[in-house]
Parts: C-alpha cells; sequence; structure tokens
C-alpha cells in the first residue's frame, strides 16, 4: 500500500525547485487517482500527480505522447494567435531526468500535470449562465485542434465511444452474468432491448462519408471545464487522457448529457432526472459561436440523434459492467453501477419526449 511517505517520494520524482509540503486527495474521477501536490515554492505552487489505471489505459507511453503532442499543438496556435480572453491547457511536467512518465517499483505508472490556479470545476450546473460557458469550453477546444490531423495522436483506447462495440459487449456479457433479476434490472434490459436499432446511426454515418473522423476529447463532462472562480467563464477543459480520433458528436451528445441533467449522474433518485432544454440551448449556443467555424451541414443533421445516444451508450455501460461484476469503473457500493444505469436510461427517455424541441433548438442556433 502507498503511503503519505512514498507519494511525497513520488511527487519529488517530478519536482526541479522547492519542497514537497502536501498531497491531498483531487476530484472524484471513476478512473486514474489523482492527488494535489503543494509546493515551497516560488515558481509553482502546485501540480497535479496521477497514478495511471492501466487496466483502462495499456499503453501509458502513448497515452502520455498524444497528450503532449496535443498540448503542444494547442500552446503554439495560441501563441500565434493569442484570445481575447484567459484560456489555459494543462501542461506536461517531466521528471528529474525529463521523462514524461515515472514508474514505481510495482510497475505503477505515474506522471504529472501543471495545476490551473484560481479554478473550479462544478458536479451539476446550478447556474443557467454557466451553460454557455460549458459549450464555449467544448467549442474552444475543438476549434484549436481542428487542424491537427488525427493521424498524429494513437488510438489509445480502441472501440472506445463507438456505441455498436459496447452493444457487442453487453450481449455477450448477458450469457455468462451471475447477477440477479429484481424489477430494475429487468427495466434496464427492456430498455436496451428496445433501443439496440440506434447504436449503429453516428458509426453508419461515419462509414458513409458523412461525418469525418476528428480528434474528440472522449469525456467532456461538465465536471472536466474549469472556471475562473472571479470571473466564472470557463478557463481550460481538463482529462486528456481519452483524447483520441473520432466523431466530435461523442464529445458533443456527451458534454450535453453531462451538463442537462442537473440532477447529475450520481443521484439516488433517477425517475426524477430530466433532460432541461433551457441548458441544452446555451450550452449549443456556447458551442457553436465557436465551432460554426469548421463544422459542415452533416455534422448538424447528426447533433439530436448524439445527444440521445450517448446518453443511452454510457447507460448501457455502467449496466454492462455491473453485470460482469464491476471490474471498470469505481463503485462505492454494491448497486451502484446499477444506479447509474437507471440514470442515464432515464435521462435518455427525457431526451426522446422532447426531440421536437432539441431539434428546433438545433435549427434556431444555425
Amino acid at each position: 500500500m502507498t503511503t503519505e511517505m512514498n507519494f511525497i517520494a513520488i511527487a519529488e520524482q517530478f519536482t526541479f525547485s522547492g519542497k514537497v509540503t502536501a498531497i491531498q486527495s483531487l476530484g472524484n474521477g471513476n478512473i486514474n487517482d489523482t492527488f494535489l501536490v503543494t509546493l515551497d515554492s516560488p515558481d509553482r505552487k502546485h501540480f497535479v500527480l496521477q497514478r495511471i489505471n492501466t487496466q483502462v489505459f495499456q499503453q501509458p507511453p502513448l497515452v502520455m505522447q498524444n497528450m503532449q503532442i496535443l498540448t503542444d499543438h494547442v500552446c503554439i496556435r495560441q501563441s500565434r494567435t493569442p484570445g481575447d480572453r484567459r484560456w489555459e491547457v494543462p501542461r506536461v511536467l517531466l521528471t528529474q531526468d525529463h521523462q514524461n512518465l515515472w514508474r514505481d517499483e510495482n510497475g505503477g505508472y505515474w506522471r504529472a500535470i501543471s495545476f490551473i490556479e484560481n479554478a473550479q470545476s462544478f458536479d451539476t450546473l446550478t447556474n443557467n449562465s454557466h451553460a454557455p460557458e460549458i459549450g464555449y469550453a467544448l467549442g474552444m477546444f475543438h476549434n484549436l485542434i481542428s487542424d491537427l490531423p488525427p493521424s498524429k495522436l494513437a488510438d489509445t483506447l480502441p472501440g472506445f465511444h463507438i456505441t455498436p462495440i459496447y452493444l457487442q459487449q453487453y450481449q455477450q456479457i448477458l450469457t455468462t452474468h451471475q447477477r440477479q433479476s429484481s424489477p430494475e434490472v429487468n427495466y434496464c434490459l427492456e430498455f436496451v432491448n428496445n433501443r439496440t436499432i440506434i447504436a449503429d446511426i453516428l458509426e453508419n454515418a461515419k462509414a458513409a462519408g458523412k461525418l469525418p473522423l476528428r480528434l474528440m476529447h472522449g469525456d467532456p463532462k461538465i465536471n472536466n471545464v474549469l472556471f475562473d472562480t472571479v470571473t466564472q467563464k470557463a478557463v481550460s477543459i481538463i482529462d486528456l487522457d481519452t483524447v483520441k480520433p473520432g466523431l466530435v458528436h461523442y464529445d458533443i451528445g456527451d458534454c450535453l448529457r453531462s451538463g442537462c441533467n442537473p440532477t447529475g449522474e450520481e443521484t439516488e433518485s433517477w425517475e426524477q432526472v430530466k433532460f432541461e432544454t433551457d441548458l441544452c440551448q446555451g450550452i449549443l449556443q456556447g458551442y457553436l459561436d465557436v465551432a460554426q467555424a469548421f463544422l459542415t451541414e452533416n455534422d448538424y443533421i447528426y447533433i439530436y440523434p448524439a445527444i440521445r445516444l450517448i446518453s443511452f451508450e454510457l447507460g448501457l455501460r455502467f449496466l454492462t459492467d455491473y453485470l460482469a461484476g464491476d471490474v471498470y469503473f469505481k463503485i462505492k457500493y454494491p448497486e451502484h453501477n446499477l444506479a447509474r444505469a437507471l440514470v442515464q436510461f432515464q435521462l435518455t427517455a427525457s431526451i426522446e419526449s422532447q426531440e421536437t424541441q432539441i431539434r428546433q433548438i438545433i435549427a434556431d442556433l444555425r
């Protein structure tokens, strides 16, 4: 077990000046172990230390290669065309021997990333004025990397955000799982069975040449957007592990799935979950204000299907993990992944019930 002294020793692998004075857990991510390191240094007060989950990210060197290529590209673009407002990208910090990873005696991979100071994140949108800023953050991210060829980055998560593959995994687990039946499980099984036809919609559009392959963030949920603590304007989007070649529609759908559910992903009152169209309008307005520079006619056509699909996809992933014995997502209690699946399926149903209104919002913002 890693002790506090071990954490300090690991953190010191990435420090060139100053002394590590404190280490504390940071955030509530489902994948990596994340810590905030405090330094006694005039140059840098904090940085983020992470132990990479190698069960999920099986090639940490490629993950870090992607992150360096992307963040270097963004920084060069920003230096050439400085914006009129604060926008920062997390930077990779090197070890004392100039490596972007450090490996401990147990084979664990650790990395350090710059900490965005004077910024905060939110798990849910309780302030409607934040909605356009959430959209702006994703739009700015997509815009800054829109000229970075997808071939420059490795696909470190084959199958990630490809819904038909998740459906195949689910169908395989169905034949072997040992979970007991319950009304909630039966509801989820029926919910998926009634919607298998939608799983291919984005991938079919990509195969037909209607949607281009670009670079996507992969996990643009709202608590990965940082807001300036004074201005309350978006200043960064973090968690760049999942950046890879893919469809930006998965990002758009994921951002709206996360941002338009004020009750949050972890609510126990899943029956009360609703997709809020006012927040949808705000997020899309902020996004399209920035992203319209590179979006095509077909991109607009597939926004609603993406919003619907990504909620379904995440619910499917939670349900599959629950049936498989909770092997992917961190859980806090035995039925946690089942509860998460119920939230996403309820959100999907809410999106479906408001399809006409959501499509009208998209049309009005064009």
